[in-house]
């Protein structure tokens, strides 16, 4: 028994050194556990334990029937310019589905931010890894002011929300977010592909403007597996 454990350790050891320097992209998909079997010289069983050990450590997300992916873990994602671009600039193979985009009418919401209109452009997107596994799910509501009066219609610039946003001469300089987890609700878990009920990261994010107006409001649920929350706190040495 004991050799086992340090055959499937140092298998783990060896995939987690591709995956940190970049052998093994973010995103990307690890080969299946009978070509690894045949790399290692080892049993299935041993290959199995090593992706348990990765997948404990954060390294490897495994999904049943699909395969194990290299998870976004041990980089920053700056989502200043939205989570495609942040995704992108780590490696990652994301493409973008829009769900939605149109302009609706939401008073609760209108009332929450503290605004006097109720018009706001409602934008759903899901993220996307190649091989079909969706890994987030965000809802951006923008105020719908006149200079993005014809985008519910024309669509999005270059298919980007910030790039559109640019050009509408609106950008968010600073504002507020708040993160939890909680289980997917049936549609989103359909939309997911997901088990209803499974625990996700649950964001909500309030950006302004340098003039202090609410610029847009983006709720996103977020692969654990996938995502992480970093947070500082307290001021840096001079």
């Amino acid at each position: 028994m004991p050799k086992q454990v340090l055959k499937h350790q140092r298998i783990a050891r060896v995939l987690a050194r591709e995956i940190h320097s970049g052998v093994l992209e973010p995103g990307s998909k690890l080969p299946g556990e009978h070509a690894l079997t045949r790399r290692f010289e080892v049993s299935r069983t041993t290959v199995r334990q090593a992706l348990d050990e990765l997948s404990r450590q954060g390294l490897i997300s495994t999904h049943a029937g699909v395969g194990s992916f290299v998870a976004f873990d041990g980089s920053l994602l700056d989502n200043s310019l939205g989570w495609t671009r942040a995704l992108a600039d780590q490696g990652a193979r994301i493409t973008t589905e829009v769900l939605r985009l149109e302009a609706v009418r939401d008073a609760r919401l209108a009332e929450e931010l503290e605004l006097d209109s109720a018009e706001f452009m409602a934008l759903d997107r899901l993220r996307v890894l190649p091989e079909g596994t969706p890994v987030s799910l965000e809802r951006s509501r923008v105020p719908l002011v006149p200079a993005l009066a014809d985008v519910p219609v024309g669509g999005l610039l270059d298919g980007s929300l910030t790039k559109t946003l640019a050009a509408a001469g609106l950008r968010a300089t600073h504002g507020d977010e708040w993160a939890s987890v909680r289980p997917l609700a049936a549609e989103e878990a359909a939309l997911l592909r997901r088990p209803e009920g499974e625990a996700w990261l649950s964001t909500r994010r309030v950006g302004r403007g340098a003039d202090g107006r609410v610029v847009e409001q983006v709720t996103s649920l977020l692969d654990p597996a996938r995502f992480q929350l970093h947070l500082g706190f307290g001021e840096p040495p001079q």
